[in-house]
C-alpha cells in the first residue's frame, strides 16, 4: 500500500481511515492520454467509507463526471498504474476504474455509500476546476477538503464545513434528486484481493475524447 495513515482522530469521535498525504504530479502527457469522457449526463458522486461496527464515517471522496471523469480522493490510498494523479485528483476514471475504486474501499470492516446527483455541465466543470486547484490534502483533512469543494458550488450551499464524512453524507443525501447505493464486500482489510485483480485485469481502452 503506497499510503496508509490515520485520516481523522478527534475527541469523542474515532474516525480511522485509509488516508495519507503525498504530493504527486503526473506529467501533462499522461493526464492527456488518460482523459476519459463517459458521455453520460454530468454528475457529482460522493463516496463515503463507513465502518461496519459503529457506522463512523472514515473517508470521503468525490467522482466528478463532466468534460471528463475524475475522482478526487483526498489523502486517499487507492492508486492504479494507468490512472495518473495530481495531488489527490485521479484522471481517466473509466467504468473499470470506478469499480476498482469502490471495491478497494468496500471490505470486511467497511462499507461504501455512493450518492449521485446530476448537475449542469457548468457545475460539473466548476467542481473539476476546484478539485484541480485544491492541492495535496493533509492527513487530517479528507472530509474537510470534500466539504470545501462542494460548498463553493451552486446547489450545494447546504453542505456544511466539517471534518466528519458522515455529516457531509447526511447533508448530501438531503439534496433533491440524489440516488444512493450501498456497496458491501467481504474482501480482507489488506486489499490483497482487489489489488491482485487490478494487476491482472486487462484494462479497457478509453474512448476518444470529445
Amino acid at each position: 500500500m503506497r499510503r496508509f495513515m490515520v485520516c481523522l482522530a478527534l475527541p469523542l469521535v474515532l474516525l480511522l481511515a485509509a488516508c495519507g498525504a503525498e504530493p504527486v504530479w503526473a506529467p501533462d502527457e499522461a493526464v492527456a492520454r488518460a482523459r476519459y469522457v463517459s458521455g453520460e449526463q454530468p454528475s457529482i458522486t460522493l463516496f463515503t467509507v463507513v465502518r461496519k461496527r459503529g457506522n463512523e464515517g472514515a473517508h470521503s471522496g468525490l467522482m466528478i463526471d463532466g468534460s471528463q471523469r475524475v475522482i478526487f480522493d483526498p489523502a486517499g490510498t487507492w492508486h492504479h498504474p494507468t490512472v495518473p494523479e495530481r495531488n489527490d485528483l485521479h484522471f481517466g476514471i473509466t467504468e473499470q476504474m470506478r469499480k476498482f475504486y469502490i471495491d478497494y474501499h468496500a471490505r470486511e470492516t467497511f462499507d461504501v455509500i455512493e450518492q449521485k446527483i446530476y448537475v449542469s455541465p457548468a457545475v460539473a466543470e466548476a467542481a473539476i476546476r476546484r478539485a484541480e486547484a485544491y492541492g495535496a490534502v493533509n492527513k487530517a483533512f479528507c472530509g474537510s477538503s470534500v466539504s470545501d469543494i462542494l460548498q463553493g458550488l451552486p446547489g450545494f450551499e447546504s453542505i456544511p464545513k466539517t471534518f466528519f464524512p458522515n455529516k457531509i453524507m447526511d447533508a448530501f443525501g438531503g439534496l433533491p434528486g440524489v440516488v444512493t447505493k450501498l456497496h458491501v464486500d467481504g474482501d480482507p482489510d489488506d486489499h490483497s484481493g482487489v489489488l491482485m485483480i487490478q494487476q491482472s485485469a486487462s484494462i479497457e481502452p478509453a474512448p476518444p475524447s470529445r
